[in-house]
């Protein structure tokens, strides 16, 4: 009966919620209703000469464009106010600006574009055994011999770093290459000698926060690149962390933890406080371009991305790296498994999916009725036996399914396991209500999917994919005096894995559906990384724990896997492009688990389609020497640029004065020489060809014949010419056609289909995933 009446409870908690997060949303604004953060692009031939006679030695152009602005806000509270400027890779400047200012702005000969800064959020012992990399040192492979020795540095743009952590040790490095130009800057218990011959470079951006009305509390927080989150630390340690043995949480996962190279060297950037903005992003990966990384990792995202490519600075910084010879590679987000989710969806970006591995964190609840299922828990201690259930009304008042904080009441509570929904508040904050009211453990029901990832609780607790939940629920609604007891196995080994996450955002790609995005996925959830020193595993002021390590999940620690593999191949191949790295990761990815079976969906209980997989799972070995590789300029992305009919204004986001050419606005957005095929037809397409062609470069054997075998998907016929490719010898180019035609209307498929096209010879197997869309 309580069950009937959950829909309304939530309706009214939802809509006390979107009224709350709209109150934080309206402080988190600009003090004056009209001021506002902008990212400023300016051209630097008008303005240099504009402003040449007005600069000083003491008195910068930015200054002067701003100081030209002050008569239009003489009648106003304040004058333009100046964050950041930039000079190297793009010209011009972040600044808070009235409605007035920006008019008289925009009416400036050598004004481009002012796009308004918006909020943005943060999207392992087991990893390298299960990715293949089980040689440590001395051991064949990857990580073995002279490939150790590795100056490769890793840019991390995330929440900072807790720079005295034993994975960050520089034991036996080599001095800090010669070509660095970073800092290590003074800040809140933070200085130049906490950085060391691994952690080479810490920076810190908050002024865009700060002018989007954003606090930082430093008695919370350090104005440093110390990290007090956790995130930037962990994903720090998962791409290039040193080898450390014996790590843990509680005894769980034990194992030696390891980034993926532990030999490279980190810049730590931090640009998350409580929230991260575009404005502070934006310079951070500016100044690591200056600064000399050769990998950018990114493990944060709007939570969805409707703008075109040329409104977005990440993606236009993204581009600037890579025209600099910077891999670069962002999560996918964690707003699956609906489709359009995929955030940082720009081609010259790594889109990095999340999926489980081999490894588990087994809890088993008996139900009163003796039905059993298994979930998933952190917990270490005693089986609770034989508890009462409460859940909703019989558990507390309005929002205590959710178990919010001051909704449960400690007599219906006390003693008890508690039912709680997930959603509106972070489950381990619902851990947390749990046990001020008195429960005695807590058991987490999914909506949807059999995704398992966890969080550190404070009190024994079980996660439950969404069948277990509603036989729960089943039982809870029938039965008068409900029981269960929980027992806690710890840590398991063998699961079927790979399996994408159902949290991991999903194509396809809303901003350019011609390329399939996301692009692959890794490991990531459960994974055991670092851990700042004083703060809790699960991140709530009452938990008075500390730990070395911790476990979390998300496509945050999916994507420094990716980047510290990108390192890796860069280690190996010096001279490749990140878009040979990019092509080397994606045509050797797997598609099948290690059953032998397709990779599983954890959303939707069957195999995982290109637009939730990309090219698949990530193969570190087979990466490192991939036989052909599909290259790519930023000539070529300017032209792909071109294709997808940006003006030329828009175009010059990227490239400053750039004109379209006739021959690139006739271009096909399916022609860039990616490694992957999206075929877009309409509804009623029928009997519509789309032709594309690729080039590939041989980087395996010099003489070698590639054959090539297509998996063709449902509703189209392939066609590729020539079927074969000779190469005689190493960095050869050849190229080739592939048709997609669509058949007549009653043999096409609904929705999308999918397929592959796979050049094979010898041991190489270069795959291209192919997905096919009726729009």
């Amino acid at each position: 009966m309580i069950a009937m009446k959950i829909t309304d409870v939530m309706k009214i908690i939802n809509a006390a919620m979107m009224l709350l997060l709209l109150a934080l949303m309206a402080a988190i604004s600009t003090a004056s209703a009209d001021e506002q953060t902008y990212i400023v692009r300016m051209d630097k031939k008008k303005i240099t000469n504009t402003y040449s006679s007005l600069v000083s030695s003491t008195k910068p152009w930015h200054q002067a464009v701003l100081d030209s602005l002050i008569d239009v806000s003489s009648m106003e509270a304040t004058p333009p106010e100046l964050l950041y400027s930039y000079e190297t890779a793009l010209f011009g400047f972040a600044a808070k600006l009235s409605s007035k200012q920006l008019e008289s702005l925009k009416n400036m000969d050598g004004f481009m574009s002012a796009v308004p800064n918006k909020m943005l959020s943060l999207h392992t012992t087991r990893s390298p055994l299960f990715l293949g990399l089980t040689g440590m040192k001395g051991e064949k492979g990857p990580w073995s011999g002279s490939n150790l020795h590795s100056d490769v540095i890793i840019g991390v743009v995330d929440s900072g770093i807790w720079p005295e952590h034993v994975s960050f040790q520089d034991h036996g490095l080599s001095p800090v290459p010669e070509r660095w130009k970073g800092v290590c800057e003074n800040g809140t218990r933070f200085s130049p000698s906490n950085c060391n011959k691994k952690l080479i470079g810490a920076r810190y951006f908050y002024g865009g926060y700060i002018a989007a009305g954003g606090k930082i509390n430093d008695t919370e927080e350090y104005k440093s690149a110390r990290d007090v989150s956790g995130h930037g630390t962990h994903t720090a340690s998962t791409a290039g962390g040193d080898i450390v043995e014996n790590a843990n949480l509680f005894g769980l996962a034990n194992g030696t933890a390891t980034g993926m190279r532990y030999t490279a060297r980190i810049a730590a950037y931090k640009v998350c406080w409580p929230g991260c903005t575009s404005v502070d992003i934006l310079t951070a990966m500016v100044k690591a371009i200056e600064d000399g990384v050769d990998v950018l990792t990114l493990s944060l995202g709007s939570e969805s991305e409707a703008v075109p490519y040329w409104q977005d600075y990440l993606v236009i910084a993204s581009y600037l790296a890579f025209k600099s010879g910077i891999f670069v590679a962002f999560s996918a987000g964690n707003s699956g498994p609906d489709a359009y989710t995929a955030v940082n969806t720009a081609p010259w970006i790594m889109t990095v999916a999340a999926s489980t591995m081999d490894r588990s964190f087994v809890a088993i609840i008996e139900l009163g009725n003796g039905e059993t299922f298994e979930g998933s828990s952190f917990y270490t201690g005693k089986a609770l036996k034989g508890l009462p259930i409460v859940y909703g009304k019989t558990a507390g008042d309005l929002g205590a399914e959710y178990c919010l904080s001051g909704s449960l009441d400690p007599k219906l509570v006390k003693g008890k396991i508690v039912i709680c929904e997930q959603g509106i508040v972070r489950r381990t904050e619902k851990g947390e209500a749990v046990k001020s009211a008195g429960g005695a453990g807590i058991l987490i029901l999914s909506p949807e999917g059999e995704d398992l990832a966890n969080e550190v609780h404070v009190l024994p607790d079980i996660f439950l994919g969404a069948i277990a939940s509603k036989a729960v629920i089943k039982y809870w609604n029938t039965t008068k005096a409900p029981t269960a007891s929980i027992v806690f196995k710890g840590t398991m080994y063998g699961n079927q894995a790979p399996k994408v996450a159902a949290f991991s955002s999903r194509g396809p790609n809303l901003v350019g559906p011609d390329v399939i995005k996301p692009d692959i996925t890794a490991p990531g959830v459960d994974i055991l990384a670092a851990w700042p020193a004083e703060t809790s595993p699960s991140r709530l002021k009452s938990d008075e724990r500390r730990v070395l390590f911790n476990i979390i999940s998300g496509t945050s620690m999916s994507c420094p896997h990716v980047s510290g593999i990108a390192a890796l191949i860069k280690s190996k191949h010096k001279d490749w492009s990140p878009a040979a790295i990019k092509s080397a990761l994606m045509t050797t990815a797997y598609t099948l688990d290690n059953k032998g079976k397709p990779i599983a969906d954890l959303a939707f209980y069957n195999s995982a389609s290109p637009f939730a997989i990309g090219s698949g799972h990530v193969d570190p070995i087979k990466a490192t020497y991939p036989g052909l590789i599909y290259n790519i300029t930023a000539e070529d992305y300017i032209s792909y640029l071109c294709s997808l009919h940006y003006t030329d204004s828009q175009v010059s986001m990227f490239e400053e004065g750039y004109q379209c050419t006739p021959t690139e606005r006739r271009m096909q957005p399916g022609d860039l020489n990616y490694p992957s095929f999206a075929v877009n037809f309409k509804q009623k397409a029928r009997n519509v060809t789309f032709t594309y062609k690729r080039t590939v470069t041989n980087v395996g054997i010099p003489k070698s014949t590639y054959k090539v075998s297509v998996e063709v998907p449902k509703g189209v016929s392939v066609i590729v010419s020539p079927k074969v490719l000779s190469f005689t010898e190493l960095n050869e180019e050849l190229s080739y056609e592939v048709s997609f035609t669509g058949l007549s209307r009653n043999k096409t498929v609904a929705g999308s289909s999918f397929g592959s096209l796979v050049w094979v010879s010898g041991n190489y197997r270069v795959r291209s995933p192919i997905a096919v869309s009726w729009k």
